[in-house]
């Protein structure tokens, strides 16, 4: 949730970058401060998670690059960004965890369990 702080800072100080596929919208400090780098944000457009930032746009927020990498063709072999799931209903549950039942099967092959 964006904070009324935030809302008025946006509206006074910032200039709108761009926008990516997840709603989030990202600014600039319209005229930085002497001696440091116009400082970058981003307002969310669903929940405030920050792993809902596309690689692309985190590389901008966290100065590693000038503009946003959002004219750069993704390789074949990159899969499309998802947020993370961790804590939510598709979230990853390995084999064994409580939720799916809490067994597993027994370990096979070379493994030998530590015994004090």
């Amino acid at each position: 949730m964006t904070t009324l702080g935030t809302l008025l800072y946006t509206m006074l100080k910032g200039r709108m970058v761009g926008t990516d596929t997840a709603g989030n919208t990202y600014y600039v400090e319209r005229r930085g401060a002497k001696g440091r780098p116009a400082r970058r944000w981003v307002i969310y457009g669903g929940r405030t998670e920050a792993s809902a930032v596309p690689p692309e746009w985190h590389a901008w927020l966290h100065y590693t690059v000038d503009k946003p990498l959002t004219d750069v063709v993704p390789a074949p072999w990159q899969k499309p960004y998802e947020p993370n799931q961790t804590g939510g209903a598709n979230a990853y549950l390995p084999p064994g965890h409580d939720l799916m039942g809490g067994r597993r099967e027994r370990a096979t092959g070379d493994y030998e369990g530590w015994r004090p």
